[in-house]
């Protein structure tokens, strides 16, 4: 049976608790509303995060302040050469008193967990996050142990062409829903973080603005918001699109598209509405499909970036019953996806 679309009473509720928890990162973080979007988005959608950058720009405070504005459990992983498996799943220790094991969780059990530099660490380390994202729950020594609820990971890199990067493999990668850059400040956001600083870290002041409660709540609103038949082919097209490109040799993958549909339900859902718009799933889009697909190494050569060619997939791939025109005014997109 179809759960029913949420009440404008759940939209509204979902719509303040995000509100309240934008604001709160914004006073820590100027310049990064899109950067902000797509991480509630992907909280929204139950997904996680990565966040790829030069360091310095600030990945990793943006996390901080996302973990910060939610009354839940935070646990942070430094990522480096030597971490190993258990340091991010937990051990079971012996005790010999009583001839037991006794199993110490490591930081991976939290509701937020912020993995800095993950990149820095060995694959194999780097591994162990594979099922703790796609099962939420963890396996040490045969046993299955639950993650929280909410769970997200929020994990930062720095470019594979910096010094002691490792490269994350396309099974990790394809594990996390959105991947956002930062990019360098404008000047004027940069003055507002020097200005920011004069009264001390604004990190430090922060308190929660919202609970896991008032999370799961929104979770569970934005997963009920309605997506037409016509919304789910025009996602089937762009993913499909990513596969059958020149330039493209690694297309995106069905978890792509599940995925995909998941962040346009919590962009609707953001903006109070209850149906799925196609501006929902193009402002997400390269968001969520650029670090999933591999360029040629000709398109590489010539320059053309992952973020380019989705980009370059969205202008060819035509609107749901709009033909091959992509200039349709918004009442009209929405009129398409609501059939």
């Amino acid at each position: 049976m179809t759960a029913p679309v949420p009440a404008p009473h759940e939209l509204e509720r979902a719509t303040e608790v995000m509100h309240r928890v934008r604001t709160s990162m914004g006073t820590v973080v100027s310049g990064l509303d899109h950067a902000i979007t797509a991480t509630l988005a992907t909280v929204l959608a139950q997904g996680h995060l990565l966040m790829e950058d030069v360091p310095g720009v600030g990945k990793t405070t943006l996390a901080r302040a996302f973990a910060a504005s939610v009354h839940g459990s935070v646990g942070r992983i430094q990522f480096t050469p030597d971490l190993l498996p258990a340091d991010v799943t937990g051990v079971s220790i012996y005790r010999a008193n009583d001839h037991t094991f006794e199993f110490r969780p490591g930081p991976v059990f939290a509701n937020v967990v912020i993995a800095d530099e993950i990149n820095r660490a060995s694959p194999k380390t780097q591994s162990a996050l594979l099922e703790a994202m796609q099962e939420r729950s963890v396996t040490v020594d045969g046993t299955t142990r639950e993650l929280p609820d909410p769970f997200l990971v929020v994990a930062t890199q720095n470019p594979i062409d910096m010094e002691g990067t490792y490269p994350l493999p396309e099974a990790q990668r394809d594990r996390f829903m959105t991947q956002v850059s930062v990019g360098y400040p404008t000047p004027e956001a940069e003055v507002a973080m020097l200005d920011g600083r004069d009264n001390g870290d604004p990190l430090a002041r922060l308190t929660p603005v919202a609970t896991t409660e008032d999370i799961a709540t929104a979770i569970a609103t934005a997963s009920r918001v309605h997506a037409s038949v016509a919304a789910k082919r025009y996602i089937v097209d762009i993913v499909g699109a990513t596969r059958q490109h020149s330039a493209i040799r690694l297309g995106a993958s069905p978890r792509a598209a599940l995925q995909l549909l998941a962040v346009a339900r919590a962009s609707a859902a953001m903006n109070g509405r209850g149906h799925v718009l196609p501006e929902d799933i193009k402002s997400l889009a390269t968001a969520t499909l650029a670090h999933r697909v591999l360029p040629t190494n000709d398109a590489r050569v010539s320059g053309h970036t992952s973020e380019a060619l989705i980009a370059d997939v969205l202008e060819r791939t035509p609107l749901p019953g709009a033909g091959a025109a992509l200039s349709h005014e918004p009442t009209d997109r929405g009129r398409a996806l609501s059939r």
